[in-house]
């Protein structure tokens, strides 16, 4: 079966009032890194996840979790 990555990035980002480009910023990647991932279209190394998930004061499993692929 096939998984895909599901992410609560966006909403926890804008909790926190913070931009894209703000939250780029403080993990080390670009913009358009956040902006892929928050679209689904790249899906986070494990340290950067790990980063985001520290930055944002919460738990990876928070920010990212599994689910069944849409047909």
């Amino acid at each position: 079966m096939e998984e895909r990555l599901s992410t609560t990035l966006k909403v926890q980002r804008a909790m926190r009032d913070l931009t894209q480009a703000d939250l780029a910023d403080m993990v080390g990647v670009t913009r358009k890194s956040i902006n892929a991932i928050e679209a689904g279209r790249m899906v986070p190394s494990t340290v950067l996840a790990l980063k985001l998930a520290q930055v944002l004061g919460t738990r990876v499993e928070e920010l990212f979790r599994l689910e069944p692929a849409g047909d």
